[in-house]
């Protein structure tokens, strides 16, 4: 699950038409180590073309074994994905909150039912695809985030957090989804992070 620290009565959950897409990159990425501190107007540059890469993707299809399992809520995930085997691992406790949580705060325009289950298969698809092939580089290529420039030559840099970012929009873009899950897996965590929630 993607680590965006809020509460659960954090106005952007309030009133998540206060804060687009991006914004919700901008703030994965600062809650990422090796971004505090940086420049937030930077922060959501990246954010921004990430959401744009991840969105302009095409479909990607997934080989992965898919394995369901029910301890999701106590690991505070909803998909994770390994290489060796490539698998995706599927948190059935944590998906059906997803959809209690949709219901509750009246988003099902956002999220059809099921889509939950939908983006993180499809947010998973993408990880692998950027993990095995030329997909990595062109993603570093379009954050435009230079470490070392040798004359004409450059040397692209990694944007920790921005796979992430990418992974979402690529989600919401394929599953047709009106916000990105990023929205989603916030109000997650604001959720399973609530003083009193019972375990």
């Amino acid at each position: 699950m993607t680590a965006i620290e809020l509460t659960s009565g954090d106005q952007a959950l309030m009133d998540p038409a206060s804060v687009d897409d991006v914004e919700w990159g901008v703030r994965l990425l600062a809650a990422t180590p090796t971004h505090e501190g940086r420049d937030r107007k930077l922060l959501r540059q990246w954010a921004g073309r990430a959401d744009e890469f991840g969105s302009r993707l095409a479909p990607v299809p997934s080989t992965a074994r898919v394995v369901e399992r029910s301890d999701g809520v106590d690991r505070m995930l909803l998909a994770r994905y390994t290489s060796r085997p490539p698998t995706v691992e599927l948190y059935t406790d944590t998906l059906a909150l997803a959809e209690e949580l949709v219901d509750a705060r009246g988003w099902r325009a956002w999220y059809p039912p099921g889509s939950a289950r939908a983006a993180a298969l499809a947010h998973e698809a993408v990880h692998a695809h950027l993990h095995h092939g030329p997909a990595k580089a062109a993603l570093k290529q379009a954050l435009d985030h230079t470490v070392l420039r040798l004359g004409r030559h450059r040397v692209a840099g990694h944007v920790a957090g921005a796979e992430e970012v990418a992974a979402h929009a690529y989600a919401r873009t394929v599953c047709r989804l009106g916000r990105s899950p990023l929205l989603l897996t916030a109000a997650l965590r604001a959720e399973l992070t609530r003083p009193g929630r019972e375990k």
